[in-house]
């Protein structure tokens, strides 16, 4: 099995994994399994009520947010992926434990194939948050996520950053950005 495949099975089996994405190192598991989502929130030491991230590998698996916007701001939203933002979407069909305290759930179509690979072989979304403890940098390589994170998670997916500097933008869906900061 490719690192990819043995991923996305370790994903369905309710494991965490480490993995690569645009500008920094991520933390991912099944958005519908709570035992991971409570994994990953001690792993970070973060509260729940943050929330997490969901990432695709297309933008039709947001499909349940996105019919919920107006065309011009749908169209918007959808040609800006692959790319290196996250939008607040609305979060109706998305788990509570995704959204923490917040009504929107912030989703992305990552500008980097292999993390759209997991998700895209995974079969749907998956949460992902950035990959350190809660008030330190992000991990920035993967020598650096195998030597703070190996014993903590399930599997450090080998790969590499596209090269961003940083967390993907957080942008509402009227395009003005809330923040810039990891989820």
């Amino acid at each position: 099995m490719s690192d990819i495949e043995n991923a996305a099975a370790c994903l369905r089996s309710g494991g965490v994994i480490a993995h690569a994405t645009e500008g920094v190192w991520g933390l991912a598991c099944d958005p519908y399994n709570d035992e991971a989502i409570e994994r990953i929130l001690v792993i970070k030491g973060r509260e729940a009520a943050k929330g997490l991230l969901l990432i695709a590998s297309t933008a039709t698996e947001f499909e349940a947010a996105l019919r919920e916007l107006r065309p011009k701001v749908r169209a918007k939203v959808i040609a800006s992926w692959p790319g290196h933002v996250t939008w607040l979407l609305p979060g109706d069909a998305y788990p509570q434990r995704i959204k923490g305290k917040h009504s929107t759930v912030a989703c992305r179509v990552p500008d980097h194939e292999q993390a759209r690979e997991i998700a895209a072989v995974f079969g749907a979304p998956i949460a992902s948050t950035s990959l350190n403890r809660a008030g330190e940098p992000p991990v920035q390589d993967h020598e650096q996520a195998r030597a703070q994170f190996f014993e903590l998670v399930d599997m450090v997916v080998p790969g590499q950053t596209s090269g961003f500097i940083g967390a993907s933008a957080i942008l509402d869906v009227d395009g003005s950005i809330i923040r810039k900061a990891s989820i």
